[in-house]
């Protein structure tokens, strides 16, 4: 258990606490966690917790938290918003709080309302382990949306579970395996739906909780179902209206957010939504001082600067500003896959890495953008959702399409197929390229079973979709390379008070087809929000995203270098992908089309993730 808990000890560097327990014998005993101690025969399981301390600040937020007759030991990691809203009411029926923490305020809401009802009423992110000696029951869940990771294994009689999967290899039982059955999913989609590359190794579904009973192995129960979502606009809501109320909604999610013991700033990229996020938490917090960190790059191309400081002149902020470069990538790139656990399938999760790491010089929390895209419509696959034959993308798809025209057509009138033409990292058949056995229906079957359960129109099966499959990738990477330098990173637009309100609005309110300001209308409400605050050619210029001249990189000598000797040779030792491609690749970096580079880097990301998670 020592050694699970500094494998990740980055995630809480404040404290850290053991509790042994049997459920069966109904008996608990905490032991030290400085220094080595054999545990008692009679004990069957274990819990470890590495503190991050954000609210209470003192020992009384201890964990593992006991009942005050030691019978349920709780874990939280993360934070749940509404928790002191929820303390009132425990107060009046004599709960005695020793803490002001809202892990005391989630142990008095299981005491009194058990695991269903309780995590059901908790908005925040979050990933709790409870231990209940009376009921015999070990509980571990995960927030609606996937914010905070949970992962466990289970196998030959051992089940264990953790935020970080390296956790695991302090395990005498673990040995890492790759699940070769999820590559063709991964290659295509940068990723794998509540499964892990690792043989045995799970993720925790979001809005799920597990139920271990002594002797009767796990249950897994859904607490929380997207399509409790249905759009249902209010009658008499014209668009200033819903403008408005937006805005209140959003702001109301930024102030809960803003509750914090350390200092906290806004993790500030420029784009539409992190400068709302930004400006409303200056609004709240007008008294303090609200520091920003930004990334920025010499390449004008994918430099955001010129948006960062008119967010930061206008609302009189202190900017920390961190370029990101070449050697910092290629240096970082094999600890940042430590941290991730994951191939690095997004670029820019080192500029997030660097952000977190720079940040931690001034802040201890940050409030960030994530999730506005998917909840409000913020991609183009969002308008073909609305607008299929309509999409001005559609003939620039058919050009560049590697099926013949009729195949493209066949499967963009399909709205799951549709859906993921924006999403695929990877063609089927750059995919086949690779690796000779690629399967598409393999790679796509999870996500259409997951489709296929959806309800609503097809832009809210789109957004759904999104949320379900897009989305937690994300949050994971956001909430790794944060956390990595022990920065807890909060999401203000995954309140759950946002997401409900969000399908509240028209649908035509998100996506517009002709407006005054051109032709760049997905996630329109919002931007005519951050117009009325930045100014319309802020709001409305063409989604940049957060990119990273990727090229430039990894043609950067040392890094071309270490592509060469170190990574090829894997690949081709390996055998599983087709190492005469990559070489090629390799070779004409400046040359190969930004599929192919794209391709690549998938590829790469896997290899540096192999050598340190299947090799060791």
């Amino acid at each position: 258990m020592r050694n699970m808990l500094a494998a990740q000890k980055h995630r809480g560097p404040d404290d850290s606490g053991i509790m042994a327990f049997n459920l069966f014998d109904q008996t608990a005993k905490e032991y030290p966690h400085q220094e080595t101690e054999a545990l008692d025969q009679q004990f069957e399981g274990m819990c470890g917790f590495n503190r991050l301390s954000i609210l209470d600040l003192s020992t009384n937020g201890h964990q593992p938290m006991c009942s005050s007759d030691g019978k349920v030991i709780l874990m939280l990691n993360g934070e749940v918003y509404n928790a002191f809203d929820l303390k009132p009411a425990l107060v009046a029926d004599g709960c005695n709080f020793k803490s002001t923490t809202d892990t005391e305020v989630v142990l008095y809401l299981y005491l009194k309302y058990g695991m269903h009802d309780m995590v059901e009423k908790l908005n925040g992110m979050f990933a709790i382990v409870v231990a209940d000696l009376r009921k015999r029951k070990l509980y571990i869940a995960r927030d609606r949306f996937g914010i905070k990771p949970m992962y466990y294994y289970n196998r030959n009689g051992v089940l264990a579970f953790s935020s970080e999967l390296k956790s695991f290899y302090a395990l005498e039982q673990f040995k890492a395996s790759l699940n070769a059955g999820l590559l063709d999913e991964y290659l295509v989609f940068r990723n794998n739906l509540n499964k892990t590359l690792l043989d045995d190794v799970n993720r925790l579904a979001p809005g799920h909780y597990l139920t271990y009973s002594h002797g009767a192995g796990i249950k897994d129960t859904a607490y929380f179902d997207i399509n409790q979502y249905q759009r249902k606009p209010a009658a008499d809501t014209n668009f200033d209206g819903a403008l408005r109320n937006f805005e209140l909604v959003l702001g109301k999610s930024v102030k809960s957010q803003l509750m914090s013991d350390v200092k906290l700033g806004c993790q500030l990229s420029g784009g539409i939504d992190s400068s709302l996020v930004t400006w409303l938490a200056k609004k709240i917090k007008q008294d303090d001082l609200l520091e920003t960190v930004s990334i920025t790059f010499d390449d004008k191309g994918f430099n955001e600067q010129l948006f960062i400081e008119k967010v930061t002149n206008q609302l009189g902020l202190v900017s920390h500003q961190f370029p990101l470069k070449a050697d910092f990538y290629r240096e970082h790139i094999v600890k940042a896959t430590w941290h991730l656990e994951e191939p690095i399938s997004h670029p820019n999760s080192i500029g997030i890495y660097l952000l977190a790491q720079r940040a931690r010089d001034y802040v201890t929390v940050l409030l960030s953008g994530e999730g506005a895209d998917e909840v409000f419509g913020g991609y183009a696959r969002f308008y073909a959702a609305m607008y299929p034959w309509a999409n001005r993308k559609l003939l620039a798809g058919l050009k560049h399409a590697d099926v013949n025209p009729i195949t493209y057509l066949s499967r963009y009138a399909d709205p799951f197929m549709r859906a993921n033409i924006d999403v695929a990292s990877m063609s089927e058949k750059m995919a086949k390229s690779l690796k000779t056995d690629f399967s598409y229906e393999q790679a796509t079957g999870q996500r259409r079973a997951v489709y296929d359960q959806l309800t609503g129109s097809v832009f809210d099966k789109q957004v759904k979709y999104d949320m379900s499959t897009y989305l937690p990738d994300l949050l994971t990477r956001q909430d790794k390379m944060s956390m990595a330098h022990s920065i807890e990173n909060r999401v203000p637009f995954l309140d759950n008070d946002v997401v409900d309100h969000s399908f509240t609005i028209p649908a035509e309110y998100l996506i517009k087809r002709k407006t005054a300001e051109g032709s760049n209308n997905e996630k329109y409400l919002l931007k005519k929000l951050c117009a009325g605050v930045f100014g319309k050619d802020f709001a409305f210029r063409n989604k940049g995203g957060f990119g990273i001249p990727l090229r430039e990189f990894m043609s950067e000598p040392m890094f071309n270098s270490y592509l060469r000797d170190e990574i090829l040779p894997g690949i081709k030792r390996r055998n599983i992908l087709n190492s005469v491609q990559v070489e090629g690749w390799i070779n004409n970096l400046q040359k190969i089309s930004s599929a192919e580079l794209t391709s690549l880097w998938i590829v790469v990301g896997l290899e540096i993730w192999m050598k340190q998670f299947i090799d060791r």
